[in-house]
């Protein structure tokens, strides 16, 4: 099933997408997305966009524009957290000259730039009550009034809005206009977060991999190791696509050795053993002896024999010592010390496991 895959990526390179992150994927929760995008881009009705972080608003929004009969004029984006309550009606709507402090000339909004083309509203919740209510008569009427003016400007602007929140919620709740959520969502297309698009990860860590690989000129691609990319596939990626793009150069930028498969991944870049430690509490014994539970009686683990409880002791050890090995760049004196284990241990432990005369990853 490698066509979706291929299809997607051709369609992204002649539309001339520049983005830094790619819009690829193969999974059916992925191409659906995409194909509810395609479906939508022609219309001319508002669009929502929903997801996590990093699950590719923006590349979303940039395709529903570029597939539409509007891919000639301007796509202009807005990120309505990034700018504080008391600027952002200006930057939406524009200003006359002397229309408050610090306007020293007047300055056309983000609709007028979007006039014909299409404006992307990221992080669309954080609007103000005030701006929810300016954003409505612009999508009911066509028409916006710069900040210190009487004249309404007509403009033909398609929204595209992003969000991560659940705005029905918000709606219910009264912290988000009901009569603007029913403009905005002639389509609301949700896009799954990395973890539910089966199959993907292999390809995107795969496709940073290689991108990372050829910027640092290395003269062939080694993959990832059974245990990084198994790794990676069991990681819940929280950040989705960004996170995954960052997780993979970084882990490909760090390994020196391109003649064996990357080894070893650090999901967290802060973990270190010598990060600053939080200031001493003066409850601090107080609060870790309360923090303490013994264990109960039923949280372990159910095994049927004592046979499938050496199974599961012998894939944790050989897991924990792939997993050093690969942090140690495969050196087994730094290994067996980062184990706490004497050099013939490890290798008694290595040859147990299989580990000793095989190439890792292969």
């Amino acid at each position: 099933m490698w066509w979706p895959l291929r299809l997607v990526g051709d369609i992204c390179y002649m539309l001339g997408m520049e983005r830094d992150v790619q819009f690829l994927g193969q999974s059916e929760a992925f191409l659906d997305a995409v194909d509810r995008t395609s479906r939508a881009a022609p219309m001319r009705r508002p669009v929502l966009v929903i997801g996590e972080r990093g699950t590719g608003k923006e590349l979303v929004a940039e395709r529903l524009h570029r597939l539409s009969k509007r891919w000639g004029e301007p796509l202009v984006t807005l990120n309505c957290a990034a700018l504080p309550e008391t600027l952002i009606e200006a930057e939406l709507f524009g200003h006359e000259q002397g229309a408050f402090t610090g306007a020293t000339r007047a300055r056309a909004g983000r609709f007028e730039e979007a006039d014909k083309g299409t404006l992307f509203l990221d992080e669309l919740a954080t609007l103000s009550m005030g701006a929810q209510e300016r954003l409505l008569r612009a999508v009911e009427y066509g028409e916006v009034t710069r900040i210190g003016s009487s004249r309404a400007i007509q403009v033909d602007v398609r929204i595209v809005a992003a969000t991560n929140e659940d705005l029905p919620r918000l709606a219910q709740q009264g912290r988000f206009r009901a009569d603007l959520l029913d403009r905005l969502s002639f389509d609301v297309i949700t896009l799954p977060p990395l973890r539910a698009r089966e199959g993907d990860i292999p390809v995107l860590s795969d496709f940073f991999g290689r991108r990372m690989a050829t910027e640092l000129r290395w003269e062939e691609w080694p993959g990832f190791s059974e245990l990084a990319m198994r790794s990676l596939e069991d990681y819940p990626w929280p950040g989705n696509v960004r996170e995954l793009r960052n997780v993979v150069e970084r882990a490909v930028y760090r390994w020196d050795d391109w003649d064996r498969p990357v080894g070893y991944i650090q999901f967290d870049p802060f973990d270190s053993p010598w990060k600053p430690a939080p200031p001493p509490r003066a409850d601090a014994q107080v609060a870790q002896a309360s923090d303490f539970e013994a264990p109960q009686p039923n949280s372990s683990p159910h095994f049927d024999s004592i046979s499938d409880l050496r199974i599961a002791v012998d894939a944790h050890e050989r897991a924990i010592v792939e997993h050093a090995l690969g942090r140690n760049r495969y050196n087994q004196r730094q290994t067996a010390k980062a184990l706490g284990l004497t050099y013939d241990q490890l290798r008694h432990c290595m040859k147990k496991h299989g580990l000793l005369d095989r190439q890792m990853g292969a």
